[in-house]
């Protein structure tokens, strides 16, 4: 169940770029979801994964989505998201890193994964890694050939027990290299709501999850932060409108705080 077939390789070479929405939104603010996706299309199917696995959050982020739709109403800002599940390739990380299509995910085996030649590798990048960071440079190059301040934002949920272990933090945020912003978001989250907010957590830069900032947001100078929320307080359409709706003003906010030195 390693490697994809030659013949799958070069017969077809589908190619999936992102979807984006409310492309002439007036906010500074660019939301970007990479993990929005649990879809497994041809010419890799389900990786050998059971319908429970495909479903759980290895294959994506649960809510990220809905919740990424939710804020771009909200602040009326552009909203950029990936097509496929990440198994196939995570697109927030970059071709070098073996976890960009990793063989195991937490305590899950991926069978799809496992032994995957160069080859197929290049073909995922191609197919997948190529056109979703194409289309999103393709969007900051516009917004800023216009004079359109940025401002990059990025939406994750996470799992509430990871290895066994509970997860007591609520709304994490993440910074790269400018942690300007971040720190502002968590201030004001820590101040003005009930959320859990911690900065950098549950992840940080240093575990390679900031890729699409770096690539993006750091070349340009573009303030930028990395959002995660616990999946379990996104999980119902009602939830997610309440995480909007408190989330939303924070992002104002924090932009205001930052713009005000």
């Amino acid at each position: 169940m390693g490697s994809e077939s030659l013949m799958s390789l070069h017969s077809t070479q589908p190619s999936f770029t992102a979807s984006v929405e409310h492309r002439d939104a007036a906010s500074p603010i660019l939301l970007v979801c990479e993990h929005a996706s649990n879809a497994f299309p041809d010419p890799w199917g389900g990786l050998g994964l059971t319908d429970a696995q495909r479903s759980d959050h290895i294959a994506w982020d649960p809510g990220a989505l809905d919740l990424s739709r939710a804020l771009s109403a909200r602040l009326d800002a552009t909203l950029v998201h990936a097509p496929v599940s990440r198994l196939i390739y995570d697109l927030n990380r970059g071709p070098d890193r073996p976890d960009a299509m990793a063989a195991r995910s937490e305590v899950h085996d991926i069978p799809g994964n496992h032994a995957l030649t160069p080859e197929s590798r290049l073909h995922r990048t191609e197919a997948l890694y190529l056109p979703f960071h194409n289309t999103l440079h393709g969007e900051i190059a516009r917004r800023l050939a216009l004079g359109r301040a940025t401002v990059i934002v990025t939406i994750h949920s996470f799992t509430p027990v990871y290895h066994g272990q509970a997860r007591a933090v609520e709304f994490g945020v993440i910074h790269d290299a400018d942690d300007r912003l971040s720190r502002a978001i968590v201030a004001d989250a820590q101040a003005k709501t009930d959320l859990g907010c911690a900065l950098n957590e549950p992840y940080s830069a240093a575990d390679g999850v900031t890729h699409t900032l770096r690539l993006h947001a750091t070349p340009y100078g573009l303030l930028n932060a990395m959002l995660e929320i616990r999946n379990d307080l996104i999980a119902t359409p009602e939830q997610v409108a309440v995480m909007a709706d408190s989330l939303a003003p924070v992002l104002q906010r924090a932009l205001l705080a930052v713009a005000e030195g």
